[in-house]
């Protein structure tokens, strides 16, 4: 409530002072980095993109700023992900929806039977969406879509755009395969801090197992570290995945619970979950953070 009363008041102030209205380009704001570089894609240099959030951060607690309420008042349109992802701006994101603001949840172009369910978390699904990699196909469809709606002028240079970068996926998708077959079925099992990898468990065959729940919001307790540690003595798994948006101290204390069982488990290394790496490097690309997720995994299971 204190977020929502903030932004009135912040939107008060700023709409009469700091738009700038010699600039036709479309303003468009983005929650996740994932979201960032897919808008990126399509947009080209036709659009100005700003994002909230960057490397290492974590949308499940992610609290709004007063410079990212300046930000969304100038914004033409908002992409964010939706399913409570975002869960400390989704009041935000309803209230401005009401006063004519355009926020748009990429997740309502996917068809909701189709998302995992869960009993634990508030919208019952999944949020981690971009890690089915159909899923990504379709919203990059849905998200040209919208910002051809609201700028149809680049329609076509959208859609150009579009296609190209579904060409690169459909080659991300032929590349992740043939180094997941690599690894054994047997080997696929993948244990992370937090349930953010099931979308990619249905996509490549893996059995996931997270620490936490699907939201980060949720602590993981000492009956959830003696669950995995017996799983993974009993499954004998070489590898369990720090990420790089979740603190590491919990996969370091199912680590040292393993080893007080006299089994040995490593850490396979860091992957990206909820946020793409740093700005300027492969993995702070979509598609570069899921090559090397796949190469991290593969190469530590194998």
């Amino acid at each position: 409530m204190k977020n929502i009363i903030l932004l009135l008041l912040v939107l008060s102030i700023v709409s009469c002072t700091d738009k700038n209205e010699e600039n036709d380009m479309l303003e468009v704001v983005t929650t996740t980095t994932m979201i960032t570089d897919l808008v990126e894609n399509i947009g080209g240099d036709l659009i100005q993109v700003n994002g909230l959030m960057g490397s290492g951060i974590d949308p499940h607690l992610y609290k709004a700023s007063q410079g990212d309420f300046r930000k969304l008042d100038n914004a033409d349109v908002i992409f964010y992900n939706g399913l409570h992802l975002e869960g400390k701006l989704v009041e935000i994101f309803e209230k401005m929806n009401e006063q004519n603001k355009t926020a748009i949840a990429i997740s309502n172009g996917l068809y909701e039977k189709t998302l995992i369910g869960s009993e634990y978390f508030a919208s019952n699904y999944d949020p981690h969406i971009w890690f089915d990699l159909e899923y990504w196909n379709q919203i990059t469809n849905y998200v040209t879509e919208r910002l051809s709606e609201l700028d149809p002028e680049n329609k076509a240079a959208f859609e150009a755009n579009r296609d190209a970068y579904l060409e690169k996926l459909k080659a991300l998708k032929t590349e992740l395969s043939i180094k997941v077959e690599e690894l054994p079925k047997e080997k696929r099992i993948l244990v992370t801090a937090h349930d953010a990898f099931n979308y990619f468990g249905r996509t490549f065959d893996f059995e996931v197992v997270g620490l936490q729940g699907l939201s980060t919001a949720t602590e993981a307790g000492v009956k959830d570290v003696q669950r995995i540690t017996q799983f993974i003595i009993e499954n004998d798994i070489k590898a369990v995945f720090i990420e790089s948006s979740v603190p590491r101290r919990t996969v370091e204390a199912l680590q040292a619970a393993v080893k007080d069982q006299n089994h040995e488990v490593n850490i396979g290394g860091e992957l990206y979950s909820d946020a793409l790496g740093s700005a300027g490097t492969e993995e702070g690309t979509y598609i570069g953070m899921y090559k090397h997720n796949v190469n991290t995994i593969v190469n530590a299971l194998k």
